[in-house]
């Protein structure tokens, strides 16, 4: 996991007047309410919250009933039949929310496999005694993500808290950019999002692609990921892959690019042959619609380009696959 030191310019601590007990129920929402300067009024969040570290010792007021130890495969299987039967994979402790007295709760409606859906939401705030105001975030694209910064801030009722904090993400957005513009070739590049069965990137991630100076085959900016086949990826031919599995750690990839030496179209890849896999930290980075995606195009960038694009000091390096499969210690080279 990347370190804890990220140039993102908080706004002062809240004056007491304004002061909320708020409950995220998203990790990228965490990241938003803490890079506007609110953490010390964060009263609950989630069971996958983990940024920045401080966050992990408030209640988690969430719990998922995919088991810890599922295979991608599975975890897959479990997705697809919630989709169908509208079985809840994330579930809130609606106790432990009552008890918390929370003033505004933070969520998402992007994504009913990816935290607690919508009307389950909505129907908790109802029922809660302080009857909290809902923030739903929605971001589709990295100009979105940006925006939902504003949306809180004028939500936990500090509407100026976002206008520095986003000036600086712009800044650094385009500095990117600049650089990006000066490149002579832009590789090909596949994202996967997951890798059995696997998935194109999709949202704001394709954005990305293009901003860190490469040409996105696959995924469509602003639409959702969608089930690729090996053959799709093998017909795009790809100069460069770059894994980065939605919601999983290095250590937990490392796993599903060790199964995935099995399958013939994966080795015939000619970005595999030539060593031209990017693996980066997904749960950290690219998954979370907050303030890091920022962090996210400067690695991939880096990776992409790195004689253009220089890796700022507190960020990891995204791996090549070598790197990661040769690896005794997954856990020790983020």
């Amino acid at each position: 996991m990347a370190g804890e030191s990220i140039p993102i310019v908080c706004a002062p601590s809240a004056p007491l007047y304004s002061r909320m007990r708020i409950v995220s129920l998203l990790p990228s929402a965490t990241e938003i309410v803490c890079a506007l300067g609110l953490q010390d009024q964060l009263v609950g969040v989630t069971h996958e919250c983990d940024w920045p570290a401080a966050v992990t010792r408030l209640p988690k007021v969430t719990r998922s009933s995919i088991p810890h130890d599922a295979g991608s495969g599975q975890i897959d299987t479990l997705v697809r039949d919630q989709l169908r039967t509208q079985q809840a994979l994330y579930t809130l402790d609606m106790p432990l929310l009552e008890s918390l007295r929370p003033d505004l709760i933070v969520t998402q409606a992007l994504c009913d496999v990816c935290a607690v859906t919508d009307d389950e939401v909505q129907a908790a705030a109802k029922s809660l005694s302080t009857r909290p105001q809902v923030v739903n975030l929605a971001p589709r694209s990295l100009g979105d993500v940006l925006d939902c910064l504003h949306l809180v801030a004028r939500a936990a009722g500090v509407p100026h808290r976002s206008e520095q904090v986003v000036a600086n993400l712009r800044a650094r957005i385009d500095a990117v950019a600049a650089r990006s513009a000066t490149v002579r070739s832009r590789p090909r590049v596949v994202l996967l999002e997951w890798l059995d069965p696997p998935f194109s990137c999709g949202h704001w991630t394709p954005e990305l692609v293009d901003l860190a100076g490469g040409v996105e085959l696959l995924g469509h900016a602003g639409e959702a990921s969608r089930t690729l086949r090996w053959s799709e990826v093998e017909a795009a031919q790809p100069a460069a892959i770059v894994v980065a599995c939605c919601g999983f750690d290095l250590a937990r990839t490392r796993q599903d690019l060790i199964a995935l030496e099995a399958v013939s179209l994966w080795r015939a890849l000619t970005a595999v042959r030539n060593d031209c896999v990017h693996v980066i930290d997904g749960s950290q980075y690219f998954s979370r619609p907050g303030p890091r995606l920022v962090d996210s195009v400067e690695i991939l960038a880096h990776a992409l380009h790195p004689d253009v694009h220089p890796l700022p000091t507190y960020l990891p390096r995204a791996l090549n696959l070598h790197e990661l499969q040769n690896a005794a210690a997954p856990a020790a080279v983020v």
